[in-house]
């Protein structure tokens, strides 16, 4: 009997240690459609798009372990019950809302041709890297730029994709060096953002209005639908619309998709400028970290602004671990994941 406990046990362990085994990630590219798509195992995990056509490169859609697409379909791939709102909102990417003026996070093919002189672009010019392994990596340079095509900020990032069979991971690391003169003036629309699927939302039966720096009014629709049925969790211990505003070193945005529960968790780097961020975490989908928004997080009682000197640099770096199963990840195991990521020395080589 003893022997057989014993066996069990070890199949047990075995199995254990077998689910948790990573799964080879595979990086494949299509440079004339710009876009380079990432597959852990058989499935796709996501693609980085970067078409002239979008003002920003974007990885989408992202999808769990299971297939499940965790990201908004609108505006590339709407699905039944998407919101329209907010055009911009795509995938996962990163920009600001103010840099000199310009405004990069709410440049959109919304835009009217005769307002885009007061946005930005980020134009990628060249795939730097692309590896296949345990770990995927992916590096790319791009320019932030204004209408007139002036560079006001160069771009290299190094992406490293992960996973296993219930987890992926995404690490990112952003430099930002600037080519002139460049200050990021505290503003709420920053800076890692992510849009996340209708499921995933937390529940309204009211309509929201959202005010943007140049005073335009974007109506958020009540959902009717009931499918909606998410909310955050911070390292902090806030929870669903309370999340906003609020400073932590990870934020949760979890619930229900089919018969899985799902979860998205962002992780803050130690080593970031004004650790632990802001999250500015709305529960219509936006989900996104912040540091450079203290003015507006703290209703004006301090403010972050990044000045940059040409030749001087920023760089920014985060965890993006997206899970499904019966359960979602614990707060104890979301604090040791992100005390493993404070360890981890992320640069872009």
């Amino acid at each position: 009997m003893r022997k057989v406990l014993c066996l069990l046990l070890t199949v047990t362990c075995w199995s254990g240690v077998q689910a948790q085994q990573k799964e080879a990630v595979r990086i494949t590219k299509d440079p004339k459609a710009k876009k380079i798509d990432v597959f852990v195992g058989k499935r796709l995990f996501t693609s980085f798009l970067y078409p002239d056509t979008l003002e920003k490169p974007v990885l989408y859609p992202l999808h769990a372990a299971n297939g499940t697409v965790v990201t908004r379909g609108f505006p590339v791939a709407p699905k039944p019950g998407d919101p329209n709102d907010h055009p911009h909102h795509l995938g996962l990417w990163l920009n600001f809302e103010n840099v000199n003026g310009l405004d990069f996070w709410n440049n959109s093919y919304a835009i009217p041709t005769e307002k885009k002189g007061s946005y930005g672009w980020i134009k990628t010019d060249k795939i730097l890297e692309t590896t296949s392994g345990p770990t995927g990596t992916l590096a790319y340079h791009a320019n932030w730029t204004n209408q007139k095509n002036e560079v006001l900020l160069e771009e290299n990032t190094r992406f490293e994709f992960s996973g296993t069979d219930r987890e992926r991971t995404i690490d990112r690391v952003t430099t930002l060096k600037a080519n002139t003169e460049v200050t990021f003036t505290d503003a709420k629309d920053g800076l890692l953002g992510l849009r996340v699927a209708h499921e995933l939302q937390i529940p309204s039966d009211k309509d929201e209005k959202f005010t943007d720096s140049k005073g335009i009014v974007t109506v958020v629709k009540a959902g009717t639908d009931k499918v909606p049925n998410g909310t955050f969790l911070t390292s902090t211990g806030k929870r669903g619309n309370d999340a906003w505003s609020t400073r932590a070193a990870w934020c949760k945005m979890y619930g229900k998709m089919g018969q899985d529960s799902v979860s998205i968790t962002i992780l803050d780097h130690p080593k970031n400028l004004n650790y632990p961020t802001f999250w500015h975490a709305r529960g219509y989908g936006l989900f996104a970290a912040n540091p450079l928004g203290e003015k507006i997080f703290t209703n004006g009682a301090t403010a972050k602004n990044l000045q940059l000197k040409k030749g001087e640099s920023v760089t920014f770096r985060y965890r993006v671990l997206i899970d499904g199963g019966r359960n979602t990840p614990s707060a104890k195991q979301l604090n040791q994941a992100a005390a493993d990521f404070a360890k981890k020395n992320v640069a872009v080589k």
